[in-house]
C-alpha cells in the first residue's frame, strides 16, 4: 500500500517557493554529510521559475555545498538552447548564472537535435554515469520538482500521450497532439524510482486538477501515476490551487 502523500497549503505562492528551497537545503545536507552526490531533477515551466530564482540567490549561496550537487532537467521542448520557450533558458537565467554550482553539474536536455532518439539515449547515458543504478534498475534521483498543468500533466506527460505508456527507457521524445510538437521527458519509471518527488501547484486555474489528482479515482491523470515505490510524494500548493479540495485535505 503506497503511503499518504504528504499535502502542505501555503497563504501565498513566496511561501511555497522558500519551503520548497528549505527542503533541498536540507537533502542537500544529509547528502553532504554522508559524502554522496545530491542530484535533482528540475521541472521546466513557470511556475518552479521563483524557486530557482531563491536557489541562485546570494542568500542561498553558503547554504548548500553546491560542488556535491548535480542537477538534471526533467523535460525539454525541442528547441534551440537560447530559444525563450526552452526549459534550460528559463532555468540558466533564473539559477545557474548566479548559482555556485560548477559548470559541469548541470546535465542538460539537448532536445533541439535532430535526431531525438539518440539525444534521448545520450541522456539516458548520463543519467547512468553520475547516478550509476545496479544492472536491471532505473536511476534513483534523490529529488525530482514537478509542476502540473490544468489538464494534470506533469514533466512532459500529457494525457492521451504515447510516452505514459514507456515502462523500459528512462528518457523518450514525446509527441504532443494539443501542441503539435515534440519534447523530451524522463519516463515514470524514473520519476518513480526517486527518493522525493515535490510537486509545486499555484494559482486557481489548477484547483479543478488538483481536486481529481488528490481526490478522484486513480490512474486517470498522469500526475496520478508519480507514485514512487520507495519514495515518497509532497505537494506543496498554495490556496487559490487548494480551494476545491475536501476540508479533510485542507
Amino acid at each position: 500500500m503506497m503511503p499518504e502523500p504528504e499535502i502542505r497549503i501555503f497563504e501565498d505562492p513566496g511561501h511555497l517557493y522558500w519551503a520548497a528551497a528549505t527542503r533541498f537545503e536540507d537533502l542537500a545536507r544529509v547528502k553532504a554529510i554522508e559524502r554522496k552526490a545530491f542530484t535533482v531533477a528540475l521541472s521546466g515551466g513557470s511556475t518552479p521559475q521563483p524557486l530557482y530564482e531563491i536557489l541562485g540567490s546570494a542568500a542561498f549561496a553558503g547554504r548548500v555545498r553546491w560542488t556535491n550537487v548535480h542537477l538534471f532537467q526533467v523535460d525539454e521542448r525541442s528547441v534551440a538552447p537560447d530559444a525563450p520557450e526552452s526549459n534550460y533558458r528559463l532555468i540558466r537565467g533564473a539559477m545557474l548564472e548566479s548559482s555556485m554550482l560548477p559548470d559541469g553539474n548541470f546535465h542538460r536536455l539537448q532536445a533541439e537535435r535532430p535526431d531525438r532518439e539518440q539525444a534521448a539515449r545520450d541522456y539516458a547515458e548520463d543519467l547512468a554515469r553520475v547516478l550509476a543504478p545496479a544492472p536491471g534498475e532505473f536511476p534513483r534521483l534523490d529529488l525530482v520538482y514537478l509542476g502540473m498543468g490544468p489538464d494534470g500533466h506533469t514533466a512532459s506527460l500529457f494525457p492521451g500521450s504515447p510516452a505514459l505508456e514507456e515502462r523500459r527507457l528512462w528518457v523518450v521524445p514525446n509527441y504532443v497532439a494539443k501542441l503539435q510538437a515534440y519534447r523530451l521527458t524522463l519516463t515514470l519509471p524514473v520519476l518513480n524510482a526517486a527518493g522525493h518527488v515535490i510537486f509545486m501547484v499555484t494559482g486557481a486555474d489548477k484547483a479543478g486538477a488538483l481536486r481529481e489528482v488528490l481526490e478522484g479515482p486513480a490512474g486517470r491523470l498522469p500526475a496520478q501515476r508519480i507514485q514512487p515505490a520507495h519514495g515518497r510524494v509532497s505537494w506543496f500548493v498554495d490556496r487559490d490551487s487548494a480551494r476545491l479540495l475536501s476540508q479533510a485535505r485542507r
